[in-house]
C-alpha cells in the first residue's frame, strides 16, 4: 500500500453559543455574537488555519442554524481556509437541499466547502421538521446514500423510503470541487465508525470526555472496516475533534475557560442525566491523558502530538470555547493556535 502524505491540518469549530457571561450574567445580542463570530473565522484564515467548522443546531443558546449561510458569508471574508460544518443534521434535512447548498457555498468559496454529516447528538431538529425519531438510524443510512449519489453523479436516480424518488433528475449547481468532501461525524458507535470505513469516507471522532487511548479501538476499527470493503486504510483521514481553550498562561487559561464550560456542560447534563463537572475533574480532563485542551501552546502541542501517537489522525479541530468567553480572548486563542501551535505541529508530524 502507498501512503498519501497530507500536511496535517489544524481547525476550530464552534457552536456559536448564546449564552451569558457566567461572571457577570449579561448577554450579547445576536448580532453583536455573530459580529464577533466572523471575525473569528477571518482572523482564523489570516492566522493560516486549515479549518473552520460550524454545528447545526435548533435551540436557545445556540444561533447557528444555518451554518452554510454563516459560512458563505464567511467566504466572502477569507481565503485559503476550509469551510465545513460541525455537523450537518443530515437525518432531518433533505439532501438534494443541502447539496445545492454547499455546491453554492463551493462556487463562492473557490472549492473550500466541505460537509460533515452526523446524526445528530441534539435531537430538536427532529420535530421541528416533522421526522420520527423512531427512524433516527434509518434516516440517516437513507439520507446519506442519497447525498453520495448525488455527489457521484450530475442526473440522479434514486428511491429511498423517507423521501419523493428521483428519476434521471439533474440536480445543480455543480460544486467547484470535483468532488466536494463529505466527512461522516461520530461520537463513539461502533455501527458508525464502521459504516464510515466501509463507504471509504473521512471521519470525524468526537473525544470530548474521559482517556484518549479508550477511543483507540474504533480507530483500528475504522481502518479495519475500510480495508475489508476494498479501501486503502493509508489513503482515508481522521479527525479528532475536542473542546478545548488556549491562553498565554496555563491557570489564566483554565480561570477564563472553566466557568462557562462548567454552566454550559451542567446544562446540558441536567438535560440528559448526567451529573455536574467540578473544578477537581476538569483539571484532570486537561491534563496529558484527558480529553480536553486547555492551557498554554505549548501544552495544547504536546497533547495534539501525544494523541498523534495513539489515533495517526491526519486532523485536528477544536472546539475553542464553550458558552461565553471575551471575545478579544477568544480572538488571542485563535492567534496562538494559528501561530503558535500549528507550524510546531505540522513540523513534527511531517518529520
Amino acid at each position: 500500500m502507498t501512503e498519501i502524505k497530507r500536511p496535517f491540518e489544524i481547525g476550530i469549530y464552534s457552536f456559536v453559543e448564546l449564552t451569558p457571561d457566567p461572571a457577570t450574567g449579561q448577554m450579547l445580542s445576536p448580532t453583536e455574537r455573530m459580529s464577533n463570530l466572523m471575525e473569528t473565522i477571518e482572523l482564523a484564515d489570516q492566522v493560516g488555519l486549515d479549518v473552520f467548522g460550524l454545528g447545526e443546531h435548533h435551540r436557545p443558546d445556540f444561533i447557528s442554524s444555518s451554518p452554510v449561510t454563516i459560512l458563505a458569508a464567511a467566504a466572502a471574508k477569507t481565503k485559503s481556509i476550509r469551510l465545513s460544518t460541525a455537523v450537518t443534521v443530515l437525518s432531518s434535512d433533505d439532501p438534494v437541499r443541502v447539496f445545492q447548498d454547499f455546491a453554492t457555498l463551493d462556487l463562492l468559496s473557490k472549492g473550500r466547502a466541505e460537509i460533515m454529516a452526523g446524526r445528530g447528538s441534539f435531537i430538536e431538529s427532529f420535530p421541528l421538521f416533522g421526522y420520527d425519531l423512531n427512524d433516527y438510524n434509518e434516516l440517516f443510512t437513507e439520507k446519506l446514500d442519497l447525498l453520495l449519489k448525488l455527489r457521484e453523479s450530475e442526473i440522479v436516480t434514486w428511491a429511498g423510503k423517507h423521501r419523493p424518488a428521483l428519476f434521471e433528475q439533474g440536480v445543480y449547481p455543480r460544486p467547484h470541487q470535483e468532488k466536494m468532501p463529505v466527512w461522516i461525524a461520530v461520537g463513539g458507535t461502533p455501527e458508525s465508525v464502521v459504516r464510515a470505513g466501509k463507504l471509504g469516507l473521512p471521519m470525524a471522532l468526537a473525544i470530548i470526555g474521559g482517556m484518549p487511548e479508550r477511543f483507540a479501538p474504533l480507530t483500528d476499527l475504522y481502518r479495519a472496516s475500510a480495508e475489508e470493503a476494498g479501501h486503502n486504510p493509508t489513503d482515508i483521514q481522521l479527525s479528532i475533534n475536542s473542546h478545548g481553550f488556549i491562553g498565554d498562561d496555563s491557570k489564566q487559561a483554565a480561570d477564563d475557560y472553566f466557568p462557562s464550560f462548567q454552566m454550559m456542560m451542567n446544562k446540558i447534563g441536567k438535560e440528559r442525566g448526567w451529573t455536574g463537572i467540578t473544578r477537581q475533574q476538569f483539571e484532570g480532563s486537561r491534563s496529558l491523558r484527558g480529553s480536553d485542551f486547555v492551557g498554554t501552546p505549548d501544552e495544547v502541542i504536546e497533547k495534539i502530538l501525544f494523541q498523534h501517537k495513539i489515533f495517526n489522525h491526519q486532523r485536528f479541530l477544536i472546539q475553542l470555547g464553550i458558552g461565553t468567553i471575551p471575545h478579544a480572548k477568544m480572538m488571542r486563542a485563535v492567534e496562538l493556535l494559528g501561530t503558535k501551535v500549528a507550524p510546531v505541529v505540522r513540523k513534527e508530524i511531517s518529520e
